[in-house]
């Protein structure tokens, strides 16, 4: 995994972060692909039961696209008459976002600054947002003359409407935490100082519960979205059924019924 991303997996919790602070952790190529890597490499790993993903520094969480190396590679790009530079929507952040959507586990962004373009992408991407109430989002798209990527306009009208998504994507601004709170866009809005103990406490507690239900109800979501009601609840039987299969599932109620926390395996 390349410097420009970290990622480290303990008791079932992978924590992946980007690790670019004296540029505001933007994506360059490199950082696109660690980051492409290690969200698929959690998604993929079985051992791993909830993903962290948060940034270094306490400026930025992502400011997306790194524009230094876009307009280089623009101008390369006029020279040989190709448009591989706009490549990186397919290449890097599709595959990033939908390893964080549809990972069969749970996924906690905690936000500690500037979260702009496909960085305001990636937080949307997780479950949860945990957020220092110095941090801020930003469409940012309109503002380079682009249009929204980093599956921006399929999260942010789920979250807070289509209206709202429009004018904050048509005339991008920052929002400041507070403001994002009471939009819907923040789970947990907290002191900037305690951020990172509390998205981790969230991410671990997450790790340590039932990961065949997690993984369901973040199915039965995504499911429900695009389904009629009736498809809907013929889809929730077929996750009920096999939550209600889990090893899990047997812990929890005999846990219940011995009055005592249950200690969950993953599986």
């Amino acid at each position: 995994m390349a410097d420009s991303v970290l990622y480290e997996v303990t008791d079932g919790l992978a924590t992946i972060t980007i690790n670019r602070p004296d540029a505001m952790n933007a994506m360059n190529t490199e950082a696109k692909v660690a980051l492409r890597d290690a969200a698929l490499a959690a998604a993929e790993d079985t051992s791993v039961r909830a993903v962290l993903l948060t940034a270094a520094g306490n400026r930025a969480f992502c400011v997306g696209q790194d524009l230094k190396e876009h307009i280089g590679n623009l101008a390369a790009d006029r020279e040989t008459g190709s448009s591989l530079t706009m490549n990186t929507v397919k290449e890097h952040y599709n595959p990033i976002v939908r390893a964080l959507t549809e990972m069969p586990k749970p996924v906690v962004a905690g936000v500690n600054g500037v979260a702009a373009g496909a960085g305001f992408g990636f937080a949307l991407a997780a479950d949860f947002r945990v957020v220092a109430d110095t941090a801020s989002f930003n469409t940012s798209f309109a503002g380079v003359a682009l249009t929204a990527d980093s599956g921006v306009s399929w999260t942010l009208p789920r979250l807070i409407g289509a209206s709202r998504a429009s004018d904050l994507l048509l005339f991008p601004r920052s929002i400041k935490a507070q403001e994002a709170y009471e939009l819907g866009i923040v789970n947990r809005l907290v002191p900037s100082d305690s951020l990172h103990a509390e998205a981790e406490a969230m991410a671990r507690a997450l790790a340590a519960g039932p990961t065949v239900a997690y993984a369901s109800l973040k199915e039965s979501l995504a499911y429900g979205a695009s389904h009629t009601l009736a498809e809907s609840l013929v889809h929730e039987d077929v996750l009920q059924t096999r939550a209600g299969a889990s090893e899990d599932h047997s812990i929890a109620v005999q846990a219940f019924l011995a009055k005592q926390p249950p200690e969950y395996l993953g599986r």
